[in-house]
């Protein structure tokens, strides 16, 4: 039975190329072209593939055994020029390590099968990228 639960996030404009983006629990985060340091827009999109998927793979490995190692790297070709700005080849690569023993054995097991589940269920972000759901702009 499919579950339907609307999700929002808003943007406020700080200055040109600065803005700060607020979710419904209050959090903010402050990113854009003209914040130095800061995260761009298509990097929030790498980020939010890494944290959906590492969610799921880090709920089923960790139960087994706490991890020694748990990076995560997405990186993606960003295409423009002539053609419409779009994102290929997006690749998210896992670096793991567990401890040696039984525990670390059964981790190591689960990361092909949460990284499966990942992929073909349970990440929103990356499913709904893959699925080429469509986004409406609209002015007020």
């Amino acid at each position: 039975m499919e579950e339907v639960s609307q999700r929002s996030v808003s943007l406020t404009r700080e200055a040109e190329g600065v803005y700060v983006a607020r979710n419904a629990q209050g959090a903010e985060l402050r990113f854009g072209y003209n914040v130095p340091g800061a995260f761009s827009a298509v990097d929030l999109l790498l980020v939010a593939i890494a944290g959906c998927s590492a969610t799921d793979v880090d709920m089923m490995t960790s139960r087994r055994s706490e991890p020694e190692r748990f990076d995560v790297t997405v990186t993606a070709d960003k295409v423009g020029g002539d053609t419409p700005a779009i994102l290929r080849n997006i690749v998210a690569t896992f670096d793991l390590e567990f401890p040696q023993g039984e525990a670390g054995d059964k981790a190591r097991a689960r990361v092909q099968p949460a990284l499966r589940s990942a992929h073909e269920r349970t990440c929103t972000v990356s499913r709904t990228v893959e699925a080429g759901v469509p986004v409406a702009l609209r002015a007020v």
